[in-house]
């Protein structure tokens, strides 16, 4: 096959609008299919570039589906259940939210008046931490605004479903003690069930 050479004819003069030939010739210098010599580009070197091209493309992709996959599944080691002890009952006054363990445990201590239950910190709409609204007595997430009675359950904005439990109990010693591997929901009517909260 006989190769192509651009002569020096070819070359457009200086203020003098390019030929359709050479408008072609200067596109395709530009997108690396011709050398800055005019000649094509080697089949190697045309491989090669295309190889380091899919390359660079998987790489972006891989790093993509990582992060995605990182932000979709939670890093949770199910072998670690945290049970810890919150304090004896009388510690808790009738009709208080108790958020000493929101930070470190992620639960709020509550005592309505006639029980104390562990509840999830965690907002059922999209996972946000609602706030503690003492003076309207109310859990109010600030990402969306969906609201909670003290017992958790939903009642204004977006949120589909009450607040979890967590699995209450009294230890030996008198202290409750709480289990975050037992969540209990309400929408399947497990707030009535006895391990979700300790009568008082």
């Amino acid at each position: 096959m006989a190769e192509t050479k651009f002569q020096g004819a070819d070359k457009p003069k200086p203020g003098q609008p390019l030929t359709a030939r050479e408008e072609a010739v200067r596109r395709l210098k530009e997108k690396g299919v011709l050398g800055v010599d005019g000649q094509p580009m080697p089949r190697r070197k045309f491989l090669i570039s295309l190889a380091l091209a899919w390359a660079t493309f998987a790489a972006a992709l891989g790093g993509a589906l990582t992060a995605l996959s990182a932000f979709l599944i939670p890093r949770v080691d199910f072998t670690k259940i945290d049970v810890f002890k919150a304090g004896a009952p009388d510690v808790f006054p009738k009709n208080t939210v108790d958020e000493s363990f929101k930070a470190s445990k992620g639960v709020w201590i509550v005592n309505d008046g006639q029980k104390i239950f562990a509840l999830s910190i965690v907002c059922t709409h999209l996972g946000c931490t609602p706030n503690w609204m003492e003076n309207e007595r109310k859990f109010k997430c600030p990402c969306h605004g969906s609201g909670f009675t003290m017992q958790g359950v939903n009642f204004e904005g977006p949120a589909p479903v009450p607040l979890r439990r967590f699995e209450v109990s009294l230890a030996d010693d008198g202290q409750i003690v709480v289990n975050k591997g037992r969540l209990f929901m309400a929408e399947k009517g497990e707030f009535d069930d006895s391990r979700s909260y300790i009568a008082v």
